[in-house]
């Protein structure tokens, strides 16, 4: 076979798979979410002089069709186990795996994202909490544990959370790192696992003067759990396995929460329902709630607690309630600060701020 024959079918195979594509592009509906990466995908942008000119047009083009690709998963997951067999890359979009977890690379401390919080939660303070008892403590990322350990760069975790805790000086802070190692996260996502926190919760009660009993019965939930690292990274995962702690205190609780319409209803520690979704942590107090209030009618003494959280924050609170007759819930990412009297009773309440490095490293969603 001749150069000539050979650069002939050559280019008829290249012609034949970009027909393909195109075809397939054509045909295929355009996705608005990816499950697995947990995101929105982009959408055909609109054509106007503007755009055109300035460019943005063609930036917009060019991340639809890196979206909507045909069999983009299956296309990540070979780039996935390329870059690792092949070219022996460390990491994979952002993510790096170590000691059987999926993990982010971040090695910045933002500190202008910590003043924002640190704005918001002084604005809180000084509003509403100037009689209080206010506690502060740091969830640090598992690559507090992961990332140094094995070589990768991680931001230094103890400047950060001096830094963080100087910045809100009217709150006492409560160090809970050292109790911490790889195996309270689970393998594929941000998340701490419930069922190896009690100490930190222990703790935490014990700095704000309250005891807290540890009679659980730990439940496993029944569907596979892959955490938000586990699309990202597009490659080969053993998923997690949920577990939640109850008892009797925990299963008698009167639980209610503030919906998206400002509406009260009930709601529960535990939502299974949600469990069964694109998220199932989620579960823990129904995920992303503005306020939700725990009450314990068995307590035995009338004392309060306010506790001000990420998502790190949902599947902790529950541990409170032994100690605790009434439990607050509050996210600031979905409620305003300013409005918190309307909905939040503060008086002679303990007030505990409890934020992962990951949300304070990136604040913006602290209203």
């Amino acid at each position: 076979m001749n150069n000539r024959l050979k650069s002939i079918i050559t280019v008829a195979v290249f012609a034949v798979f970009l027909l393909s594509v195109s075809v397939l592009c054509l045909a295929m509906p355009d996705t608005t979410h990816s499950d697995s990466e947990r995101r929105e995908l982009a959408q055909l942008p609109k054509v106007t002089t503007q755009k055109l000119v300035s460019g943005e047009f063609s930036k917009e083009f060019e991340s639809y069709t890196t979206d909507q690709f045909p069999f983009r998963d299956a296309l990540r997951s070979i780039k996935t186990l390329l870059a690792h067999k092949v070219l022996g890359k460390l990491d994979n979009n952002g993510l790096f795996t170590a000691d059987g977890h999926i993990s982010k690379l971040d090695a910045a401390i933002n500190e202008p994202m910590m003043d924002h919080a640190a704005e918001r939660f002084n604005y809180i303070y000084n509003t509403y909490l100037t009689d209080n008892n206010v506690y502060f403590s740091i969830v640090p990322d598992k690559n507090y544990v992961l990332a140094k350990a094995n070589g990768f760069p991680a931001m230094n975790y103890e400047s950060f959370i001096d830094k963080m805790a100087q910045k809100v000086p009217n709150m006492k802070y409560i160090d809970i790192c050292d109790l911490l190692s790889a195996t309270d996260y689970y393998n594929t996502d941000t998340h701490w696992r419930q069922e190896n926190i009690t100490d930190v919760a222990t703790r935490l009660a014990r700095h704000m003067g309250v005891n807290l009993t540890h009679d659980y019965t730990e439940n496993t939930l029944d569907v596979p759990f892959y955490g938000v690292y586990a699309g990202q990274y597009a490659g080969g995962v053993v998923p997690d396995t949920i577990k939640y702690l109850t008892n009797d205190t925990i299963n008698n609780a009167k639980v209610s929460a503030y919906n998206d319409k400002g509406m009260l209803v009930e709601s529960s520690i535990y939502n299974l329902e949600k469990a069964k979704e694109k998220d199932p942590y989620e579960m823990f107090l129904s995920g992303t709630m503005a306020v939700v209030t725990i009450e314990n009618p068995n307590a035995t003494l009338k004392r309060e607690l306010v506790l001000f959280r990420d998502s790190y924050g949902s599947s902790i609170a529950p541990l409170f309630l032994s100690g605790y007759s009434k439990i607050t819930v509050v996210d600031t990412r979905y409620i305003q600060s300013e409005y918190l009297k309307a909905f939040v009773d503060f008086d002679g309440a303990d007030v505990l701020f409890l934020y992962s490095t990951s949300l304070l490293n990136n604040s913006l969603a602290i209203r």
